[in-house]
């Protein structure tokens, strides 16, 4: 994670040392504003992201009634934030802009497996000044894999996205469909397109689709998940129907997901 500058930390050091969250919050995108929903009281929080409320948001519900703010640089510093959150809003400029604005930015870590989202979680936590909030989120996650039975992880899992991806080793769906006790159908590591000639011969024990239903199916209209050898394999086998929002960010919701799957094992 990109360090702060000293003199920009000082401010988010003073407030942690006194126990007190970060104060005037602008988060830049959807994913920042799930940890700073999770972390912070709601007071503290001056704007979210215009997708805070879409159905892809984990929690959406959280966002309703906050102001929404465009991830540009004008609409933000017109808010006269103390701390700014973003996981990826205002694009690759908008760490180094807003530091030179004098205003101390929380880069939220990219996280592709568990120990990825346990370090996000601490990371975040830590900079907003709720160590402890962190902790008790995180703890709570571990509980909840704990209490997992994830088995002897014989049972194949392929996974399949509206847009008509898989995910393989080294991603963060990987790590749950493991956790939950599968073994991954696609060996290939990372994010790869679904040939429907690789459809025909695939067989997996169980389907995991996810963002189908939504937006994001209606918008992929040149998805290979719209071809009727697709379309058998959604609904000629086991299937996993998963929401998208549990795994669109890297965060310690995850464990939902990790759970539906689990049960459904």
């Amino acid at each position: 994670m990109p360090r702060l500058p000293v003199l920009l930390l000082s401010g988010l050091a003073a407030m942690a040392a006194h126990g007190e969250p970060a104060a005037r919050v602008v988060s830049l995108d959807y994913c920042a504003d799930q940890y700073v929903l999770e972390l912070l009281p709601r007071a503290s929080i001056l704007a979210v992201s215009p997708d805070a409320e879409q159905e892809f948001a984990y929690h959406r519900e959280r966002a309703a009634g906050l102001p929404a703010v465009r991830p540009v640089a004008e609409d933000v510093l017109a808010l006269r934030p103390t701390l700014v959150v973003r996981s990826y809003g205002g694009g690759p400029l908008a760490l180094a802009f807003f530091e030179r604005a004098g205003i101390p930015v929380v880069q939220v870590p990219f996280a592709d497996d568990i120990d990825g989202i346990r370090r996000a979680v601490t990371a975040v936590a830590g900079e907003l000044g709720v160590p402890e909030r962190g902790a008790a989120v995180v703890a709570d996650m571990d509980a909840r894999l704990a209490a997992i039975d994830a088995g002897p992880g014989t049972r194949t899992a392929l996974y399949l996205s509206a847009g008509g991806a898989t995910s393989g080793p080294g991603t963060l769906v990987h790590a749950l469909l493991v956790a939950a006790g599968y073994r991954n159908y696609e060996s290939r590591p990372g994010w790869h397109s679904v040939p429907l000639e690789r459809l025909v011969d695939a067989e997996p024990d169980v389907v995991v689709a996810s963002f189908f239903g939504g937006a994001a199916e209606r918008t992929a209209w040149w998805s290979a998940m719209r071809h009727p050898v697709a379309r058998r394999h959604l609904s000629g086998r086991d299937t996993v129907l998963l929401p998208g929002a549990l795994t669109a960010c890297g965060a310690w919701f995850a464990v939902d997901a990790v759970e539906e799957l689990a049960e459904a094992r």
